[in-house]
């Protein structure tokens, strides 16, 4: 399921709740980003829980080939997790990476996810 919320006037975010048919394909990822886009979207909400656990297994290419395509659409992401013990240096170097652009960030809340794509 996804929750849309108005964001900055008349803009749209969707945020996929927790409870939502999990992402463990790029083909899972485009039906989100077709519903994002149905709905004239700027950016979407997801949490970690929702993504197969391969995405965080940077050697699957899960994460990059779904990251790219919401890139490649002009679409903001956010990733709601707790990503502060992670043990994998190349996943830390990533999500770090990540946040310091504007596109993709890795972040705590929804609040959090706002303030991003707002920046």
């Amino acid at each position: 399921m996804i929750q849309f919320h108005e964001f900055e006037g008349e803009q749209k975010v969707a945020e996929i709740l927790e409870n939502s048919k999990p992402i463990k394909s790029v083909d899972d990822a485009i039906d989100y980003l077709g519903d994002c886009y149905y709905h004239n979207c700027i950016g979407i909400v997801i949490p970690a829980s929702v993504l197969d656990s391969t995405f965080f297994e940077l050697k699957t290419g899960l994460a990059g080939e779904i990251l790219q395509k919401f890139t490649t659409y002009k679409m903001k992401v956010a990733i709601i997790g707790d990503f502060s013990n992670i043990a994998s240096v190349s996943l830390r170097d990533f999500i770090r990476e990540s946040n310091s652009r504007k596109s993709i960030n890795f972040v705590a809340s929804v609040k959090d996810a706002f303030e991003a794509f707002a920046r």
